[in-house]
């Protein structure tokens, strides 16, 4: 587990990227994939999933650290276990508002990070798809990624000395395109674009291959993807 005096490096170059992760109390998170799989299912598929999401991204070349922003105390447990540092929503007013103070968390210890956000629920993530989203996202100021309908956002990062400016929620595409990020448009990036909120998203991300926490209590039956 990394303690706050705990700085990782990374000497890939076109990092070292801080990505912050936002996770709801695990009581409230994924409310929509609830009627697929039930109420005592969701909120252990909530958190499997962001496990998945903070083991493929400390596992990408180029990322320095993984700032998870919440309130959970189980999660965050969980997650600091994995590598992840977490932090506090403080601002408790939203996940926009969540993902600043991450950035800030992060730029308060390391000015000239390159930072980015990340969506917690990307079960089948992998680490070198990841890796390709960033090589691509440090040519431009601010970048995203869409996510599978084409209409939310999975990623957006800022290079260093730029402001995050999420605009996450809905048809988050739209609002960051016309905030001059430039969408990262590349093709197989298939587990970057997969997040889950209902059971379609679910059944796709398990197509894809999921990770292991996902794996064990989704699909007990299917290997996990060794990624």
């Amino acid at each position: 587990m990394r303690t706050e005096g705990e700085i990782a490096t990374n000497t890939d170059p076109t990092g070292p990227w801080s990505l912050v992760v936002p996770l709801k109390p695990l009581a409230r998170a994924k409310s929509r994939l609830g009627r697929a799989v039930g109420g005592d299912l969701r909120p252990r598929l909530a958190l499997a999933f962001a496990q998945d999401t903070v083991s493929a991204a400390l596992a990408c070349r180029g990322v320095a650290d993984v700032v998870v922003v919440t309130d959970d105390p189980v999660a965050g447990a969980a997650l600091a276990a994995l590598g992840a540092r977490v932090v506090a929503d403080t601002p408790a007013a939203g996940l926009n508002a969540a993902l600043a103070h991450g950035a800030r968390s992060v730029r308060a210890r390391d000015g000239g990070a390159a930072v980015a956000a990340l969506n917690a629920d990307l079960p089948a993530l992998r680490p070198d798809e990841l890796a390709r989203v960033l090589e691509f996202c440090a040519a431009f100021p601010r970048a995203f990624v869409a996510d599978a309908q084409g209409i939310g956002t999975t990623f957006l990062s800022a290079a260093p000395g730029v402001e995050l400016r999420p605009a996450f929620g809905g048809a988050s595409r739209a609002r960051h395109l016309a905030s001059g990020a430039v969408e990262a448009a590349l093709p197989g990036l298939d587990s970057v674009r997969r997040d889950v909120d209902t059971g379609g998203d679910l059944a796709a991300a398990l197509a894809l291959g999921v990770g292991r926490f996902t794996a064990g209590i989704a699909a007990p039956a299917a290997p996990a993807v060794d990624r």
